[in-house]
């Protein structure tokens, strides 16, 4: 058949959707056109890039009438950087595409169709949120630069200002580069395997304003860090400087070993009432402020009265787990990473909660065994990754027939294919709440509240 659109030539189309990366979506005598960049309403001239077999890949020419919806990035290198992919969409208008983002999962992919999805809850201030900051250091043409990559490359796109992380990061930024230049000090090269210095990372308390510097670098040694010390300490009040060893040649940003140079090997801060202790390899919320919203509904939705034993799957450092700890009568955590368990330890005796425990292990394995056990759960909480629920899990959850479950989700696509197989095993889907925790990228959150239908 045919083909309605040629690869390289120019067209105009009104884009009449958005995709679930935030691609405008368009038709072209009823062929479907993807446009990263374009959104709803736009009017654009695009020249297409790509043909398949029942849709193509344009890319944004010009700007024919820009959508009521459109807004001036803030950010001088929005189109071009990994980082955000929505700043020109406005902040309603985002909220509004990421509720529709889950409802059409919840739709398309899991045949959830009546289900109602709440109106996404967003922040007041949607810029400066990121308490964590993971800058690669390249060298480019002799001068030592830092910035992010460019959207499915390691291509460095140079960048001083980040109006997603907290701004104090900044001068901290600058000093490093100012002393890596100074001493000359090698820059990492990934290809090579060569050169000293690769990433900078930068985490931040929300509640507490501590500080933690941590360079990354392939070698075991830093020259001159007592200066790196003090060029860190002469611009910002920082409760931890540490280097971290990463001698593999991967794309992973850290290794498993650690220095602390100055102050202490991690920093606190809050989610609530709630404290926790942040190390330089422990995973911790990158948006506080609404993580304690999302843990809220979470907790909210439980309805815990005190009475219940409560799991935790995919628990974590323990975050989700010490919230529902200060309701339930016990709390069982699993994780899979041994750290992460040891984290949450820690973060228990922090707290004085002792009605909580952690296992190590795969949530699909450590539960059928500790419920063949006799270990009975009222509520089970799941924040599973990208790729949602294990299967195995998902049976175990169903043998021990919980009164509830609440679901908090990372990927809608998932939630919904996990979410059909439960309401096929005899449970309902009460509410759907989105979250919005990355203001200005196509990412979105979500806590479910299901409950077992109970028959006559």
């Amino acid at each position: 058949m045919d083909k309605p659109i040629e690869k390289n030539q120019h067209y105009e189309l009104t884009i009449t959707d958005m995709g679930s990366e935030g691609e405008g979506i368009g038709k072209i005598n009823d062929f479907t056109v993807f446009i990263p960049r374009a959104i709803t309403g736009d009017v654009v001239e695009i020249r297409i890039v790509k043909v398949k077999k029942s849709f193509g890949y344009g890319k944004l020419v010009k700007l024919i009438t820009p959508s009521p919806f459109r807004v001036e990035p803030i950010c001088e290198v929005a189109d071009t950087c990994g980082g955000c992919q929505l700043q020109h969409l406005s902040y309603e208008a985002q909220l509004d595409w990421k509720t529709k983002k889950v409802k059409d999962c919840l739709n398309r992919i899991g045949g959830l169709k009546d289900i109602e999805v709440l109106p996404t809850l967003g922040m007041d201030t949607p810029y400066h949120y990121r308490n964590k900051a993971q800058y690669p250091i390249r060298q480019i043409n002799g001068k030592v630069q830092t910035g992010f990559f460019a959207p499915r490359s390691h291509q460095l796109i140079p960048l001083e200002t980040c109006y997603i992380q907290d701004p104090k990061k900044e001068a901290i930024m600058k000093a490093v580069i100012a002393f890596l230049e100074k001493y000359k000090i090698s820059i990492y090269d990934e290809e090579k395997h060569t050169g000293l210095v690769r990433h900078l990372m930068i985490k931040t308390g929300y509640h507490t304003e501590e500080m933690m510097v941590c360079l990354v670098i392939n070698g075991p040694k830093l020259p001159h860090a007592d200066e790196f010390v003090k060029a860190i300490k002469a611009v910002a009040p920082v409760t931890s400087i540490i280097l971290n060893q990463h001698l593999e040649k991967s794309n992973t940003i850290l290794g498993n070993s650690c220095t602390v140079l100055d102050g202490e090997n991690a920093i606190i801060d809050y989610i609530g009432d709630l404290q926790f202790k942040i190390s330089p390899l422990s995973f911790f919320q990158v948006n506080p402020q609404q993580t304690e919203v999302l843990y809220t509904k979470a907790l909210e939705y439980a309805e815990l009265t005190g009475d219940e034993i409560v799991w935790d799957a995919y628990c974590g450092i323990g975050s989700i787990s010490l919230f529902l700890a200060q309701k339930a009568k016990k709390v069982y955590g699993v994780e899979i990473i041994p750290e992460a368990i040891e984290n949450a330890k820690e973060n228990a005796a922090l707290n004085h909660i002792t009605n909580a425990e952690f296992y190590v292990g795969k949530a699909e394995e450590v539960i059928p065994q500790m419920y063949e056990q006799g270990i009975v759960a009222d509520t089970i909480v799941v924040d599973p990754p990208r790729k949602g629920c294990d299967s195995k899990l998902l049976e175990t959850l169903i043998k021990m027939s919980p009164n509830k479950i609440v679901y908090v989700s990372c990927d809608p696509a998932t939630l919904a294919r996990d979410l059909a197989y439960l309401v096929v095993e005899g449970y309902q889907v009460e509410k759907v709440q989105p979250v919005d925790m990355f203001p200005q990228t196509t990412h979105v959150e979500s806590v479910v509240k299901m409950s077992r239908i109970v028959s006559p």
